[in-house]
């Protein structure tokens, strides 16, 4: 299982800089990690920070977690993405999603009626764009005939934050894989994987690549994080598609599912959800305070953990429609 962070200046509760998301993702390859991956809510455009973090960097993978769709016409989303694929060196993976109601409609605006149809054809133009650089659709939520001649950076690995059955029956046939948030190990073996794994089988494609994301707290003080992660990340509980996770999982909030310990029960809970079938997993640290190791640290001991897991199959990410 590869070990990734993801940077949406959670661990701070502030707002981050770009100097600070490119010092962090200058460490995050200084201590070996995998990769990574930019939020995209209300801050900096993730896209544009992994295009600008892949340039101070020469090793590890950026991507997005998530870009919403709605608000990027899906040739708007494949031509920005060409353009950070071009500017990381085949090192950058694009993570998609219809975001949320409450969003897509009292922020923005917008209309999250047939968010699923939407979702289905919306990855049926983006994924040929950004493999083949090329697509002709015609459907009912879009009709698109056109190319990008950026291709450098061509094929972008595609992946769609799928939580429900249609949804992960999407991101298995039609995406090179998954993202989750607030996914616990129970719910990732009996409900994420199989699912996903059916449906990328019964489309003839390769296993696919199953990220999850969850608050990471390298801590002595198990109480108080999982308080702070409470306080934190109240407001995910609430959403419709995270909620129907926690249930599944038998978690009252997102504080149930933090990964949150010293090193070895930090090291177990990972265990856990590599055995359960995720390829990468990605902290999003958090700290109570000075008592807490810093983010240095805290990414170092999460190298050397994961070199400890036993390692799963070997990840085969597909790269092709």
């Amino acid at each position: 299982m590869r070990i990734g962070l993801l940077d949406g200046a959670q661990r701070d509760r502030r707002p981050a800089t770009l100097d600070e998301l490119l010092a962090r993702a200058r460490l995050a390859e200084e201590v070996g990690l995998s990769s990574i991956w930019f939020s995209n809510i209300f801050g900096h455009d993730a896209m544009t920070v992994a295009a600008l973090a892949a340039r101070v960097t020469d090793r590890i993978e950026v991507g997005t977690a998530i870009t919403p769709t709605y608000t990027r016409h899906a040739y708007a989303m494949a031509q920005q993405a060409a353009s950070t694929a071009a500017a990381a060196r085949g090192r950058f993976t694009l993570g998609v999603g219809p975001s949320h109601r409450v969003v897509v409609e009292e922020m923005w605006g917008l209309s999250y009626e047939h968010a699923y149809a939407h979702t289905r054809e919306y990855l049926s133009v983006l994924v040929p764009l950004l493999t083949t650089g090329k697509v002709e659709h015609a459907g009912t939520h879009f009709t698109v005939r056109a190319h990008v001649t950026a291709t450098e950076g061509l094929p972008v690995p595609v992946l769609l934050s799928g939580l429900g059955p249609k949804m992960l029956a999407l991101a298995g046939t039609l995406a090179a894989g998954t993202i989750t948030w607030l996914v616990g190990a129970r719910t990732l073996r009996e409900h994420i994987v199989p699912r996903i794994r059916e449906a990328a089988a019964e489309a003839g494609r390769p296993a696919p690549r199953i990220v999850v994301e969850l608050p990471l707290a390298l801590t002595d003080d198990v109480a108080g994080a999982r308080e702070l992660a409470r306080r934190m990340f109240k407001s995910y509980g609430v959403l419709p598609a995270y909620r129907a996770m926690l249930d599944r999982e038998g978690a009252a909030g997102p504080a149930e599912v933090a990964i949150v310990g010293d090193h070895d029960a930090i090291g177990e809970q990972l265990l856990r959800l590599a055995e359960a079938g995720a390829t990468d997993f990605n902290a999003a640290p958090i700290a109570l305070g000075e008592h807490d190791a810093r983010l240095d640290d805290c990414l170092r001991a999460l190298v050397e953990i994961g070199a400890r897991l036993v390692a799963p199959e070997p990840l085969s990410v597909e790269r092709s429609s």
